[in-house]
C-alpha cells in the first residue's frame, strides 16, 4: 500500500464501505466510456463557458479547469465531524475579528501578540469600532480541508475574504447528474443545489435594520478577473443584479445603483474585490474598480458588505496558528479540527528549523495565495531551495513553514487511465443567524502524478464530492 491515505481503497484490493455501490457500478462500465463521457463534460463546459482566468498567463487566454468525473465519496458520519469542526472554527474567526475590532481582548490578554495584528497589512484601522450586523465579519467562509495520516482531517488554511470555487462545486454536479442519472439512483448523495438560496437568506441578514425587503448585488471586479465567470454565475443563480464600481454611487452614505429606471438603494453588497480597491478615498486611490465613499456608508451602517472590510486578518498565515488558541478562548472548547504543525519563521528557533530542513518542508508566504509564492521542499531544486533560502533569510516574519503532509488521494481519470492522485477540499460556511452549509464543497485534484499542488492556477483540477445521507 501507498504511504497515503487512499480514500476509495483500505488496501490494495479492499473497497471502503462508503465506495462499495460506486467501485460496482465503475466495474461495470464498458471500456471507453468513462473517456468519451470525460470528452462530453469537457465540450458542455467549454459551451457554457465554464473557465478561468491564470494571473501572468501571457498568452492571456482563459483556460477550462479540468474536471474529472470519478467524485470523492465522504460518508455521513465523517461529515458530521467536519461540520462540526467547521462551525466551531468559523464561530471562533468571526468571534476573534469582532474582538480586533473592538475590545480586543485576546491582545490584553497574550493570547496573541499585538504586533501580529494590529501591524499585520490586512488590519484596517479604518474599521476600529464600527459595528457590523450581528458582529458578523466573514459570512462566506472557504475552509482548505487536507485528509493526512491514517485518514485524519486538518485545516491548511481558512479564506476569510473573497473565497471562490463555490460555482465548480455547483457545475460540478450538474456535469455528473447530467453524465450519469443512474449513480444517483444508487447512491443516496446530499444535495448541494440550494447552495443560492442559502446564500441570498444569508446575505439578506446583512442588511440595514430599515430594509424591508433588501436589495441586494453582486460586485465583481469585471470580465477580467480569473472567477468572472463565478461572479455572474451567483448573481445570475440569486436573481440579483451583477455590478461593477462604476454602476455605483453613494449619497449621504446611502449606496444606489444606476438603472434604466433611475438610481435605486442598494442594501447589501456581496462583494469579490480586494479591500485595497474597494473604496479610492479610503484605501488605494488609483482604484477604478470600487466605489468612492463606500465606507462611509458602512461606517453608517447604511449598507450591508460581504464579507465585511477588514476579515483578511484573520486569514493571515501568520495568524493561522493561533486560530485553536482563539477556539478556546472565546468558545472554551477544544478545537474538533485540528491546525497541520506550523513553524513561524519569525521566531529565531522556528527560522533555524525551517533553514535547517528546507528540502523537506513546503513554506508559504503568509500573505501568498493560490499556490504562489511557496516552496514544496521535496519537490524543489536544489537551486530553487537555495534561492527560496535567500529570500527567507531577507524577510523570515513573511513566511510560515509546514512538514510536507502525504495527502489522501482519490482515483482519478487521467491519460494513462484510472489512478491515484492527491485531493484536498473546500467547504464553503456561511455565517448569519446560524452557520450553515451544503453537505460537501469543493474537492481540488493534483493531476500530476506526485504533485501535491492541487490550486488551478498551477494545473489542478476538480471533483464532485459526495456526502452520502445513509
Amino acid at each position: 500500500m501507498p504511504n497515503f491515505y487512499d480514500e476509495m481503497y483500505s488496501t490494495e484490493a479492499t473497497v471502503r464501505p462508503h465506495y462499495h455501490a460506486f467501485a460496482e457500478w465503475l466495474a461495470q462500465q464498458p471500456a471507453g466510456l468513462i473517456e468519451q463521457k470525460r470528452l462530453e463534460a469537457e465540450l458542455i463546459f467549454q459551451r457554457v463557458g465554464i473557465t478561468f482566468a491564470v494571473y501572468g498567463d501571457t498568452a492571456g487566454k482563459e483556460r477550462l479547469i479540468p474536471f474529472d468525473i470519478i467524485p470523492r465519496v465522504i460518508h455521513a458520519a465523517e461529515w458530521a465531524q467536519l461540520q462540526a469542526g467547521l462551525v466551531q472554527r468559523v464561530t471562533a474567526l468571526n468571534r476573534f475579528l469582532h474582538d480586533v475590532y473592538h475590545g480586543q481582548e485576546i491582545l490584553k490578554a497574550g493570547i496573541i501578540p499585538a504586533e501580529q495584528v494590529m501591524n499585520n497589512a490586512q488590519y484596517r484601522p479604518a474599521m476600529q469600532g464600527v459595528d457590523v450586523p450581528a458582529n458578523i465579519y466573514a459570512h462566506i467562509a472557504g475552509v482548505d480541508i487536507v485528509r493526512a495520516g491514517e485518514g485524519e482531517f486538518y485545516v491548511l488554511e481558512d479564506n476569510l475574504r473573497v473565497p471562490s470555487g463555490v460555482s465548480y462545486m455547483l457545475e460540478n454536479r450538474k456535469m455528473m447528474m447530467r453524465l450519469f442519472p443512474a449513480l444517483f439512483a444508487s447512491n443516496q448523495v446530499a444535495p448541494v443545489d440550494h447552495y443560492p438560496d442559502l446564500l441570498l437568506d444569508n446575505l439578506r441578514t446583512v442588511a440595514p435594520h430599515d430594509s424591508a425587503n433588501p436589495t441586494v448585488v453582486v460586485l465583481t471586479p469585471g470580465q477580467h478577473n480569473s472567477a468572472y465567470f463565478e461572479h455572474a454565475f451567483l448573481a445570475q443563480q440569486m436573481g440579483v443584479s451583477l455590478v461593477q464600481g462604476q454602476d455605483l454611487f453613494v449619497k449621504n452614505e446611502t449606496v444606489y445603483m444606476r438603472t434604466t429606471q433611475g438610481a435605486r438603494r442598494v442594501d447589501v453588497i456581496y462583494r469579490r474585490i480586494d479591500d485595497d480597491y474597494l473604496d479610492p478615498r479610503a484605501f488605494r486611490a488609483e482604484s477604478k474598480l470600487g466605489v468612492p465613499g463606500l465606507l462611509d456608508a458602512v461606517r453608517a451602517g447604511r449598507v450591508g458588505l460581504a464579507n465585511a472590510i477588514g476579515t483578511g486578518v484573520a486569514d493571515d498565515k501568520s495568524i493561522y496558528p493561533f486560530v485553536p488558541d482563539m477556539i478556546e478562548f472565546y468558545l472554551g472548547e477544544k478545537p474538533i479540527l485540528n491546525n497541520v504543525p506550523t513553524y513561524q519563521c519569525r521566531k529565531k528557533d522556528d527560522l533555524a528549523y525551517t533553514l535547517a530542513n528546507l528540502p523537506e518542508l513546503v513554506v508559504k508566504e503568509v500573505h501568498g495565495a493560490g499556490g504562489y509564492g511557496m516552496l514544496v521542499g521535496p519537490a524543489s531544486t536544489h537551486t530553487e531551495i537555495e534561492a527560496f533560502r535567500e529570500r527567507l533569510v531577507a524577510n523570515p516574519a513573511g513566511y510560515i513553514a509546514q512538514p510536507t503532509l502525504a495527502l489522501s488521494a482519490c482515483p482519478t481519470y487521467v491519460d494513462s487511465g484510472i489512478a491515484p492522485r492527491h485531493i484536498d477540499l473546500r467547504p464553503f460556511v456561511l455565517s448569519g443567524k446560524t452557520v450553515t452549509m451544503v453537505p460537501g464543497g469543493l474537492t481540488r485534484v493534483a493531476l500530476q502524478e506526485g504533485s501535491l499542488v492541487v490550486n488551478s492556477s498551477q494545473g489542478g483540477g476538480t471533483k464532485d464530492t459526495w456526502i452520502l445521507e445513509n
